[in-house]
């Protein structure tokens, strides 16, 4: 069915992966971390689920791998909980070596010697990507922290950018990870925010048949509703792919306000899928409060006692968990 919606409505592909839509906030963010990298920091850039985190790399990394002093490296393992400080550095080493079929030392002393060994023949700033940041261990951190520092005192330049959920943020400044929140520089990605409309009307001209234009798809009414009711690129594109189905099935065109009313999902902000965006699952909510599984979905579903609940949610707000639609962090 998908083929018949988008010849209905003139798409010539679809709307997921379409391109990188630039803001004001996103090209001062861009310079702030070339500045950044340059001096050997570790960075954190916290973003809700869908806000564009992984395109957004994607042309950061882009951007800096043509800066001329600029090596960029990342680590590509997916099972992020078991990262550890030995899987960066194996990152580095394949990244920064020129030897064919070269192995990165397993041996602790060895590895880091020769890992130093071939920053400082880079002779370039280094910078490491870390996606899904949020899942990496506390002692894994603290390491990152202490590489960069070891090789600052080579003489080199050594650079982390880790990219997670705004769970990352509160993660870092935990009393336990003092000494790693103080020296890392925190950014925000507000993606889209601010900037709705001109993503729908961006995303659909990107999309349609050059003899087209968007209001022949979905009516500005519907937009500017659209707009309001969403704030990132992953829930703009779901929905207007889900009432772009049901328009067709109808056989209506253009979208209207109604429709796109009928098609969001019931619940879309409530506490649960807006903390899940957060990075904040029932498992991940369990460990932090140190309550049961079954206790969490009792405070999601406002079944526990009102003295209970109250004392859940002081917990909560104490470590910057975001329990109210209006939170942006």
């Amino acid at each position: 069915m998908l083929s018949d919606v988008m010849t209905y409505f003139h798409l010539k592909r679809t709307l997921d992966h379409v391109g990188y839509f630039e803001t004001e906030d996103q090209t001062n963010l861009f310079k702030e971390l070339k500045l950044q990298v340059r001096q050997g920091r570790l960075i954190a850039i916290r973003g809700v689920v869908g806000c564009g985190k992984s395109t957004t790399l994607q042309r950061l990394q882009l951007e800096l791998a043509n800066e001329k002093d600029i090596i960029t490296s990342r680590s590509l393992a997916v099972d992020k909980d078991k990262v550890n400080l030995g899987v960066l550095m194996a990152a580095l080493f394949w990244d920064l070596s020129t030897e064919k079929d070269a192995k990165p030392p397993t041996q602790p002393e060895q590895r880091e010697r020769k890992l130093l060994a071939f920053i400082q023949k880079c002779r370039k700033s280094v910078v490491l990507f870390v996606d899904e940041a949020h899942d990496l261990h506390n002692s894994t951190l603290v390491k990152i922290k202490r590489l960069i520092e070891l090789v600052r005192q080579n003489g080199c330049t050594l650079s982390v950018i880790l990219i997670g959920h705004p769970k990352l943020k509160n993660d870092l400044r935990r009393p336990s990870l003092q000494e790693i929140g103080a020296r890392t520089n925190v950014f925000s990605l507000e993606g889209i925010r601010g900037h709705q409309v001109e993503y729908i009307k961006w995303l659909l001209s990107e999309c349609i048949h050059d003899n087209c234009l968007p209001s022949d798809l979905i009516t500005d009414e519907a937009i500017a509703f659209l707009a309001e009711r969403l704030t990132t690129p992953l829930q703009i594109e779901h929905y207007l792919q889900r009432v772009f189905e049901d328009a067709y099935q109808a056989a209506t065109k253009p979208v209207t306000t109604d429709m796109i009313e009928a098609v969001l999902a019931v619940g879309l902000n409530d506490l649960e899928p807006r903390l899940v965006r957060h990075g904040y699952t029932k498992a991940v909510l369990a460990e932090l409060l140190n309550i049961r599984l079954s206790e969490v979905n009792s405070f999601l579903h406002a079944q526990l006692p009102p003295g209970r609940t109250e004392d859940l949610r002081d917990q909560m707000l104490k470590i910057g968990i975001p329990l109210y639609a209006s939170e942006r962090n």
